[in-house]
């Protein structure tokens, strides 16, 4: 079977074909992501593969549906960019891997915490240019910080485990609470009581119409002044202008972020040699208090071994008419 893969950097690559070593698959690899346009070089695949920044829109799908390709496989957990309305009246499947590694997640959350407690990014450079001097590095103690965890699956559940190990007072929002969590001390509380209260606030939520710009300014006017904000999972969960108009007014002590709701013309990409046209990502990156990283809290080699594992078994799957795993309906 012939499988249409975007986006596609020499990491995928190696760890889709090692997954499908020996297996019926014929794989070809795209590195632009896939929208309206590109659709058209799925001609000829009954399945395409995607990432976080492709777009499978109505036209998209319409046009792939048109290709005869039957089902679409996302390299993540997330599906916001998937009209799945669309895909269901298309006929076409769509899957997602949800369990690739919550731990590599949850510890690059955790590491941005620490990064910005100690500042670490200013230490790293400051000594590389012999300069020693501890003035402006001064940090807090995890231990005994309440930090605010927003989204308790499996991601967010293990950034609570992490916290409590810490030290920290953890409190919780999840539409649905975690009992083992809360044998363990975690308390949940309602989302504005959790702003309210929380040194650290950090996100672990899908990205849907009822979260997007969960954190706004009417979210930051309930955070405690110079409270540390995390988001290490969609970057539309943040409403970007008001959270620069917080750091500016100091209300926002530290931020710490691996996405950015307009990521997709600027992320997995080498823009080194020239100027990024952003002017709102430029302005984030002024911030001394903050840091920023390329979404790039899912990249650990076990996690991609386990999102090349999990596709290639729902590739053959469908091509022998086998239940799929992890398929996201409407």
């Amino acid at each position: 079977m012939r499988v249409a893969a975007f986006s596609i950097k020499p990491y995928d690559r190696e760890s889709l074909t090692a997954a499908s070593a020996g297996l019926p698959l014929a794989w070809e690899w795209f590195e632009p992501r896939l929208d309206r346009e590109t659709a058209r070089l799925a001609e000829g695949a009954r399945a395409v593969n995607c990432f976080v920044n492709d777009t499978l829109d109505a036209a998209t799908l319409e046009r792939l549906a048109r290709l005869g390709v039957g089902l679409v496989t996302l390299r993540c957990a997330g599906f916001n960019q998937v009209d799945l309305g669309a895909a269901a009246r298309l006929g076409l499947a769509v899957t997602r891997v949800p369990e690739y590694s919550p731990h590599a997640v949850a510890e690059h959350a955790v590491g941005l915490m620490l990064m910005l407690d100690r500042r670490l990014h200013k230490a790293y450079n400051r000594v590389r240019e012999g300069n020693f001097s501890l003035e402006g590095l001064l940090g807090f103690d995890l231990h005994g910080r309440t930090a605010g965890v927003v989204g308790t699956g499996r991601i967010g559940r293990r950034v609570a485990e992490i916290l409590l190990g810490f030290g920290c007072r953890v409190l919780a929002h999840d539409p649905r609470p975690d009992d083992g969590l809360e044998a363990r001390g975690v308390v949940f509380t309602p989302l504005d009581e959790l702003f309210a209260r929380s040194d650290i606030v950090t996100l672990h939520c899908p990205l849907t119409t009822a979260t997007r710009h969960l954190v706004d300014g009417r979210a930051v006017a309930l955070m405690k002044p110079g409270v540390m904000l995390i988001n290490t999972s969609r970057g539309g969960l943040i409403d970007t202008r008001a959270v620069i108009d917080a750091l500016k007014r100091g209300r926002i002590g530290h931020l710490g972020l691996d996405v950015y709701e307009e990521e997709a013309d600027l992320f997995f990409a080498d823009h080194s040699g020239s100027i990024i046209q952003d002017d709102t990502f430029s302005r984030l990156l002024t911030f001394p208090n903050v840091v920023v990283t390329a979404h790039q809290a899912f990249f650990t080699k076990d996690a991609l071994d386990a999102i090349a594992s999990q596709t290639v078994r729902n590739l053959v799957n469908f091509q022998r008419g086998a239940a799929l795993e992890a398929e996201v309906r409407a």
